[in-house]
């Protein structure tokens, strides 16, 4: 079996990973067109912020280590052309430009996501800083080493992380959103406040329901033109998001609206023989039963691992995403799974409701203890639970994983509230907080 990954994202990486393990003698070769692979762009921002042992354990993986595998590396080369039904690839050397023509027996698109950036004047300046990649990351912590001020351009998790370690290091640091609220697609508007507050606490200003419209460089730095005003700063940040990157490859096969690519439970896309994972597809929402864009690195792993088991045949299906995430901002740990706010199911179509309770995760006897915050988030049909969230100065992160298996599994609010959770002082208090905001949605629905 030959097979051709094209792109050396998290789901090239354990794709190729988990095909070399599954069949043995299979000719796997890895198409890259940088010369390195696996880095964890999640650790951009804490890099930045001085919060990173070292850069080089922010890959865990290496062409070099990939080649022990078994695994057949080519970097610095691009894939410029394919024909999925021929199983054909137009590859190019970026070394020397030549190319070359050849086929596979399999193909397997992870050519991952792109950063959004608008068609708007002045977005080609120099002074404009994405965080995207290795280079992208590379080129932020050497500007931003010696700035005073900095412009972050969205208020999702890339730009809050990104603010927040600019501002912990002594940075005049304003960040800009067209949502009304910071977070806004990733917490409660209750989660939101609590959040904006300690921005504001430690300096940051923030510019919410405010779409950027323009940039103009200045001799000591950029200022970014919004439809209610405009801000100065040294540079600027662009975090607004991702778009599949399928270019290449959108117009052979069946995709969604936005180009990610549509592949059944066992990542087999329309076109046999061709199977895709991680940034470049859709993925199937376990919270509305649907499928959705979700670029996230957890789906990307566990999709890249299925290609590979289910390469020879179809073993293993998907079971979805529940696009569980998690945070630390100014010592403040957020956990999310699922739909965290009604605005945001309704949104999706469904009639729901929610809970918020606010309870010390330990004892009061104990010698300290924290306040958590918990929401939890249901379908009123059907009492299923959709979402929860929770944020404490304790790290409560790991209940966002409770509550993304009760999605997965289905479960209501009436079986969450009665499930087995332990106590003991040190951890907990006789009623687990997840317990508690599962019973306080029992008595509300």
């Amino acid at each position: 079996m030959k097979v051709a990954v094209i792109g050396g994202t998290h789901a090239g990486v354990f794709s190729a990973k988990q095909i070399v393990a599954e069949v043995p003698g299979a000719e796997v070769h890895v198409f890259e067109k940088n010369d390195t692979v696996s880095y964890l762009s999640c650790g951009t921002a804490l890099w930045i912020g001085d919060n990173v042992s070292s850069p080089d354990r922010m890959f865990y993986e290496s062409p070099e280590s990939m080649k022990e595998q078994g695994i057949h590396m080519h970097m610095n080369t691009e894939v410029t052309g394919v024909d999925l039904q021929a199983k054909s690839l137009e590859i190019k050397s970026l070394a020397d430009d030549s190319t070359r023509q050849d086929t596979f027996d399999k193909i397997v698109i992870t050519t991952g996501s792109k950063a959004l950036v608008p068609p708007i004047p002045g977005i080609d300046s120099e002074k404009i800083y994405m965080s995207k990649s290795w280079n992208d990351a590379k080129r932020l912590k050497e500007r931003t080493a010696d700035i005073k001020s900095a412009i972050v351009i969205g208020a999702g998790y890339i730009g809050a992380e990104l603010a927040e370690q600019l501002s912990i290091n002594d940075k005049d640091v304003t960040m800009i959103d067209a949502a009304e609220r910071v977070l806004a697609n990733n917490v409660s508007p209750k989660l939101s406040g609590i959040v904006a507050q300690k921005y504001e606490d430690h300096g940051v200003k923030l510019v919410m329901n405010e779409k950027v419209v323009g940039f103009e460089d200045t001799a000591d730095g950029i200022i970014v033109k919004t439809d209610a005003g405009s801000y100065e700063a040294e540079l600027a940040i662009l975090g607004i998001g991702f778009r599949p990157n399928t270019d290449l490859v959108a117009d052979q096969l069946d995709t969604m609206d936005n180009g990610a690519i549509k592949t059944n439970e066992y990542m087999q896309t329309s076109v046999e023989d061709v199977y895709a994972a991680g940034d470049s597809t859709a993925v199937f929402y376990n919270p509305t039963q649907a499928y959705d864009y979700i670029p996230l690195a957890t789906n990307a792993v566990r999709q890249g691992m299925l290609v590979g088991r289910n390469i020879e045949k179809p073993t293993i299906a998907y079971q979805g995403t529940q696009a569980s995430s998690a945070v630390e901002l100014y010592e403040t740990a957020i956990g999310t799974t699922g739909i965290t706010s009604v605005e945001g199911a309704t949104a999706k179509g469904i009639d729901a409701d929610s809970i918020s309770i606010e309870e010390d995760y330990r004892p009061d006897f104990m010698l300290s203890t924290t306040e958590v915050v918990a929401s939890l988030v249901w379908e009123k049909g059907t009492r299923r639970i959709i979402g929860a969230e929770f944020l404490s100065a304790h790290d409560v992160t790991q209940a966002a994983n409770v509550i993304s298996l009760a999605i997965e599994n289905k479960m209501t609010i009436d079986q969450l509230a009665m499930s087995d959770f332990f106590f003991q002082p040190n951890f907990s208090q006789p009623i687990n907080y997840i317990s508690s905001v599962a019973m306080a949605a029992v008595a509300k629905a």
